[in-house]
């Protein structure tokens, strides 16, 4: 299995490492392998290139920009310097290119194989993001679990998201960057970094001081299958290309949420055959039923979070 190099991490003493994360290229069994699992159980995610094919990929991405009601119904959440990230999210996969994706045997089949679980696979609520150029701003850091817990989802462990790039991630475009190890921390508190939910930085700084810094720089089509207790954030865009991605949100049937109103996280997945999202006839987002941020109850306060310090130092 090669290795390549797709980060760097830091201490509070100021040390600088090089990581070498290991990847592979998708099997076309649409399974993973050992190694994959292994990795995503020890590390909190893994890196499986060429997920989607070049000729997928960029059927979505084309969707994603021309689509009207993904933009009318995108959301823009601001970060602590005030700079907007935007993104849309919606809940029941349905017929559309990002519905396929979403349902394909191969997504439901590695996603099943991860989650801590044997009952059915189901779809929490996936998002498009758009990192415009100079304009899209940060995620402060965050672990998905840390909004998921105001849903009052029980168990972490069978939940999980997958990132597909849509664009080309790097540094300069503000790339996710994860904390190696960190979903073994368990659930952090957090609390409101502008408009968005973030970790206490006491134990993010902890974090970095013990576990390694991953840039994830990755390719159009590749996937990161990553768990909800994983650290993560990304930087604002800088540079003159945009960042796109679809993030896609699972759950195990078993997992009950007793605070939210969608029903899609319980409904097992309607599998199609991966053909689907290249060569199906797609139908408009505009069938898809979408989150109001005022509706979005991970960004309603319930008191206990202003007792987090979830600013970073310096």
């Amino acid at each position: 299995m090669p290795n390549i190099l797709i980060g760097q991490g830091g201490s509070g003493k100021g040390l600088l490492f090089f990581i070498s994360v290991f990847y592979t290229y998708f099997d076309l069994t649409m399974k993973l392998n050992s190694d994959q699992i292994n990795r995503y159980q020890k590390d909190g995610f893994v890196l499986v290139r060429g997920f989607c094919s070049e000729a997928e990929t960029r059927r979505m991405y084309e969707v994603a920009i021309q689509d009207e009601a993904m933009q009318k119904n995108a959301m823009d959440l601001n970060d602590q310097s005030g700079k907007k990230t935007r993104l849309s999210l919606w809940f029941n996969p349905g017929n559309d290119v990002f519905g396929y994706l979403t349902r394909s045997e191969k997504m439901v089949r590695c996603v099943g194989q991860l989650l801590h679980s044997d009952a059915p696979v189901c779809h929490f609520h996936s998002k498009l993001m758009q990192k415009e150029p100079k304009v899209g701003g940060a995620w402060e850091w965050h672990q998905d679990y840390g909004y998921w817990y105001k849903n009052q989802f029980m168990y972490p462990d069978q939940l999980l998201s997958v990132m597909v790039a849509l664009t080309p991630a790097n540094k300069q475009n503000g790339c996710l960057q994860v904390i190696r190890g960190s979903h073994k921390i368990g659930r952090v508190n957090h609390g409101f970094a502008g408009e968005q939910v973030g970790a206490d930085m006491v134990m993010v700084e902890n974090a970095l001081k013990t576990m390694e810094l991953v840039y994830c720089e990755i390719d159009p089509g590749d996937a990161l299958f990553f768990h909800p207790n994983l650290l993560h954030r990304s930087a604002a865009n800088l540079s003159e290309d945009p960042r796109w991605s679809i993030i896609s949100c699972f759950n195990s049937q078993s997992n009950i949420a007793y605070n939210e109103t969608s029903t899609a996280w319980k409904k097992p997945v309607d599998r199609v055959p991966d053909e689907a999202i290249l060569t199906w006839d797609a139908a408009p987002l505009s069938e898809a039923d979408f989150l109001k941020k005022e509706n979005d109850p991970a960004l309603k306060n319930t008191g206990w979070e202003e007792e987090m310090n979830v600013k970073p130092k310096g």
